[in-house]
């Protein structure tokens, strides 16, 4: 008997889909240890199945390591990734799926990369042409049965193409400037994995650019005048006009003329501004907020805020709108979010106000709105998911909020005819920052009430010393904001494009620091291959994406202007591989020595790295290795830093490890016999079962004290580094 089967993009999507369309409860079948479900809708048989991500990818027909290469085809990611094993399960499940199905219908993500997923699925294992399509931008039973009630009939092909050519180009420049770059390296006799990208690279060259001017950058002197007094009973405080003083004489003959007198009020003046309320999330401006709240990186809020999507909480949050629209529904969102006892005054609030209408802005995004709470109650959310759906409904709510009121006080006074000025603001109405609390932050600075005329009784002058500032690094979140305003990758790959910058070794520190690794690649291809960093070609690749996914543009176009700018680069690149692998040596040299962990303690001369074993498994070694064959354990889970300290106990290295299970950073010397990872209970009596031991286990996250009585007692104690006496390393 034949069924409709429906693709989903991730395994919890089929499950929420199931629930949705079924009359009765969903009937789950296992195909191995991956899942999918059948449901009765109307009468109708409907098999639900979900894809994992990406189960296709893109890899080159014939085996080699050469350049430049462009014959490419789709594989099952599992055949061209190891990392991808899990992926198998899915696909083998889809193929049996399919061979008995009628019909064929996509649920994936309505945006570039969920359709191409849906397409890949529907061509290469459903043998199919076409299939419908359901749209929908939250996992409410609603919204899946309307997209279901109104699916289209056709896959959106020109999305699903846009996709393809954006994996395509992407393979073209990955594989072909890696292979370049590592190529290199490996002539002058070293072996390391180098890559770029068509926006890695970009990306890379805007941290290495600003990198280079804070290096070139040079500080200037100025001085400023700070004036303190009393005005009638309040203090006051205020700084000369010429503000920066560039001149040191001038600055100190005007701090002896004004030294010890009084000054008189020139101007008061009061000004109303109104703040008018922000406009509803996109991806990139929840990174940036969630960034300047909560610490998170782009990636990072980004699986917050698709586990919220994948649970129902919230809309799709890969979208580039800032756009929310009446067919919504705002009352009954609003309404739903009353009944949550956290949300309900200010949903109340808002509900009141004459006018329910968002303050929208410009941004737009043909499959999706803005990010928006649907209503329902979250359950069990873990980690920083709770605090990232707090901002979104609260930034939801504020974005209805009537303009808040600030009130900007000017007063200017004249001392020997010198002007001093000094100001404040207070908000008077708060408006949609009730709304938005405790996500608004606004100096608040009362001001005395002055008059023209009114004396300034003198309490200190003072002449400061100052300097210009290099511009700041980015974060990780004002980053991707540059990307996103130059039109750099895509909503969905901006944060892994940067996270992956960190990876190579090419970045580093949460104000982003180029390496020296990173700044040598960026000054080698900037001279050797420039187009392949070259930001306008990157960004016009992308607008012709968007005429592809708009029916304007072939994608054969496309990859053939591609292919023209890419082979004759990397031919000029070929012509000075060895120069340039010398060059890559020095700078990953340099490199290395730059990232080590610390001088090698037995030695003397070697440099502590991180190295992986055939098996995966990671230790800290000495880099002159086989000359020196010492090593260090190293917990396999954690993110593990460099402090440039040594232990005064030992004198080996101390590094810092973020424990991700544990959520919780730790500073610890990396000598496993030293007694600041020693833990005063080993040895001692079992405090749980009193008849076991207390010995010292090691899982993937480091060492631990368990009961030797194991599996009859299963306590388990955390081993705490004793890092209270530290040195710096000599």
């Amino acid at each position: 008997m034949g069924y409709e089967l429906i693709i989903t993009e991730k395994p919890k999507q089929a499950a929420r889909i199931a629930a949705a369309l079924s009359d009765s409860k969903p009937s789950v079948k296992k195909s191995g240890a991956v899942s999918h479900y059948v449901v009765k809708h109307n009468g109708k048989q409907i098999v639900v199945a979900p894809a994992v991500g990406h189960i296709f990818g893109v890899t080159e027909k014939a085996s080699g390591w050469k350049y430049p290469v462009f014959d490419t085809e789709w594989k099952p990611i599992f055949e061209i990734d190891k990392k991808a094993s899990y992926t198998k399960g899915y696909y083998k499940q889809l193929v049996s799926l399919a061979k008995n199905a009628t019909e064929f219908t996509v649920s994936c993500d309505y945006d570039v990369e969920g359709e191409l997923i849906g397409y890949n699925v529907v061509r290469f294992i459903c043998k199919a042409k076409d299939a419908g399509r359901m749209k929908f931008s939250t996992l409410t039973s609603t919204d899946i049965l309307a997209a279901y009630k109104e699916k289209a009939k056709h896959i959106n092909m020109p999305q699903a193409i846009a996709g393809e050519t954006r994996h395509i180009l992407d393979w073209y420049y990955g594989i072909n400037v890696s292979r370049a770059l590592t190529t290199a390296l490996k002539l002058s006799g070293t072996f390391r994995i180098l890559s770029s990208g068509r926006v890695q690279g970009p990306a890379l060259k805007i941290i290495v650019d600003r990198e280079l001017e804070i290096q070139a950058f040079k500080p200037k002197a100025f001085w400023r005048l700070k004036y303190s007094g009393k005005l009638k009973t309040e203090s006051i405080e205020g700084y000369h006009k010429e503000d920066k003083f560039w001149d040191k004489a001038k600055a100190e003959s005007v701090f002896k003329k004004c030294k010890g007198k009084p000054g008189k009020v020139t101007l008061f003046e009061k000004t109303k501004k109104l703040q008018y309320a922000p406009y509803p999330f996109d991806l990139t401006t929840l990174q940036i907020e969630a960034h300047r709240w909560f610490g998170m990186t782009p990636k990072e809020t980004l699986a917050d805020a698709q586990s919220l999507y994948l649970g129902g909480y919230i809309s799709y949050p890969r979208t580039s709108s800032q756009k929310l629209l009446p067919q919504l529904g705002f009352k009954k969102l609003i309404s739903a979010l009353k009944k949550n006892p956290e949300y309900k005054p200010l949903a109340e609030k808002v509900l009141g106000l004459k006018k329910l209408w968002p303050n929208n802005g410009k941004k737009e995004d043909p499959a999706h709105p803005a990010i928006y709470p649907t209503g329902i109650i979250p359950k069990g959310l873990k980690g920083k998911a709770p605090k990232v759906y707090d901002l979104i409904v609260k930034r939801f709510l504020a974005c209805f909020g009537e303009p808040a009121e600030r009130e900007h006080i000017k007063l200017e006074f004249s001392v020997e005819k010198e002007p001093f000025v000094a100001s404040g603001a207070l908000t008077t109405v708060p408006g949609w920052h009730e709304l938005y609390a405790p996500y608004v932050k606004l100096n608040e600075q009362q001001m005395p009430k002055a008059a023209q005329g009114d004396e300034v009784v003198y309490k200190r002058l003072e002449l400061l010393s100052d300097e210009t500032k290099p511009p700041k690094r980015y974060s990780q979140a004002s980053l991707v904001k540059v990307l996103s305003d130059k039109n750099l990758g895509t909503k969905a790959t901006r944060a892994t494009i940067v996270d992956t910058l960190f990876k190579r070794g090419y970045a580093v520190g949460r104000q982003i620091e180029a390496t020296k690794l990173g700044i040598s690649i960026i000054q080698i291809l900037s001279k050797e291959v420039p187009d392949v960093i070259d930001e306008e070609l990157t960004k016009s690749f992308e607008e012709e994406m968007d005429g592809i996914r708009e029916g304007k543009l072939e994608e054969q176009k496309v990859l053939e202007h591609a292919k023209k700018v890419l082979s004759k680069a990397l031919m000029d690149f070929k012509q000075r591989e060895k120069q340039i692998g010398m060059e890559l040596a020095e700078a990953n040299k340099e490199a290395r020595i730059d990232a080590a962990l610390g001088i090698c303690p037995k030695c003397k001369k070697g440099h502590l790295v991180i190295r992986h074993s055939r098996k995966g498994k990671r230790f800290i070694a000495c880099d002159r290795y086989p000359d020196c064959e010492t090593t260090f354990p190293l917990a396999q889970i954690g993110k593990v830093y460099k402090t440039g300290l040594v232990c005064e106990k030992c004198n080996h290295p101390i590094i810092k490890i973020f424990n991700p299970g544990l959520k919780r950073t730790v500073m610890m010397c990396i000598n496993p016999e030293c007694e600041t990872n020693k833990s005063e209970h080993e040895g001692m009596l079992c405090p749980e079962c009193k008849k076991g031991k207390l010995v010292v286990r090691t899982s993937k996250y480091g060492r631990f004290l368990a009961c030797d009585r194991y599996p009859d007692c299963k306590y388990t104690e955390r081993i705490i580094p004793k890092m209270n006496t530290l040195n710096k390393e000599g």
